[in-house]
């Protein structure tokens, strides 16, 4: 059984974290992953990076992109007990831009500064989920989390 979670339940969940796992491909169709940190901002993501990296070329060169938010639960006081971390996967769209053309809001999230330097070396990539957020132990009690039956959950992007 699964889940059908409301989506403003999942963007809420988004807002709260930091890091996420991006999947990419890259020119020769090899699978690539990286961790990095975003903010969320009018139902996107957005990631800071070099222009000259390797995630930045390949996501100009193709951009269907996969993300996965991994969010850690403990139980309070009875930390030996292992529970899996929850989870937030989606597919999307990216599109780097130049740092210049964001908006101040949405920089000054990023770089947590009001006036970042270096913004010529600086892009941005925007991030725009697609289809479904796929999750495990979303909304549902801790313990749930130990029983994968009970832990899915889908619900819609918009």
């Amino acid at each position: 059984m699964v889940l059908q979670l409301a989506s403003e339940v999942v963007w809420s969940s988004l807002k709260q974290e930091l890091f996420a796992v991006l999947g990419m491909v890259t020119e020769k169709g090899e699978a690539r992953t990286v961790g990095v940190v975003y903010i969320v901002y009018e139902h996107r993501l957005y990631v800071v990076t070099g222009k000259d990296t390797w995630k930045a070329r390949h996501m100009t060169q193709n951009a269907h992109v996969s993300v996965t938010v991994p969010i850690a639960k403990r139980i309070p006081f009875l930390f030996w007990i292992k529970i899996p971390a929850a989870t937030i996967t989606f597919s999307g769209q990216a599109t780097v831009q130049s740092a210049a053309s964001v908006s101040k809001d949405v920089l000054k999230s990023l770089l947590r500064t009001e006036n970042p330097d270096n913004l010529n070396d600086m892009c941005v990539i925007e991030i725009q989920p697609v289809g479904d957020f796929v999750t495990y132990g979303i909304g549902v009690p801790l313990m749930s989390m130990r029983t994968p039956e009970q832990a899915r959950g889908r619900a819609p992007v918009a």
